[in-house]
């Protein structure tokens, strides 16, 4: 099983959660979840007029092992107008996951794929814990 939360933090939010949201998945070979501005696709979705998220932004899938890997998905744009960190347990410092690039995540682990907008002081935080 895989587990979300999503929380949209702005600069006039820092230290409160807004829009906590929560989604899950079984670990079966096939299985997604994404996230993005896009409702009829996304399980989690920031404001839509947060253009710095594109409409599908992240996608975690399950491979033929029951793992999981995170995805970020290339936008209609050359350049992206964010950032995506991935940060693993608390132990690493936090990793730039390119644009268009994967990254797998750990068996039994958690973290936490942090969207910042390049040009305003905000982001969308996917908290993920993954039963092992």
């Amino acid at each position: 099983m895989l587990e979300l939360t999503m929380a949209t933090v702005a600069e006039a939010d820092a230290g409160a959660t807004a829009g906590m949201l929560m989604a899950d998945a079984p670990s079966e070979p096939g299985a997604a979840l994404r996230v993005g501005r896009d409702r009829s696709v996304c399980r989690l979705a920031p404001p839509e007029d947060w253009l710095f998220v594109s409409r599908v932004h992240l996608e975690f899938q399950c491979g033929p092992d029951g793992g999981w890997q995170v995805s970020w998905l290339r936008g209609s744009q050359p350049e992206p107008a964010s950032e995506v960190r991935l940060i693993l347990g608390g132990h690493q410092p936090p990793q730039p996951l390119p644009y268009g690039g994967t990254a797998r995540l750990p068996h039994g682990g958690s973290g936490e794929l942090v969207i910042q907008d390049r040009s305003a002081p905000r982001s969308v935080n996917v908290g993920f814990y993954h039963e092992g």
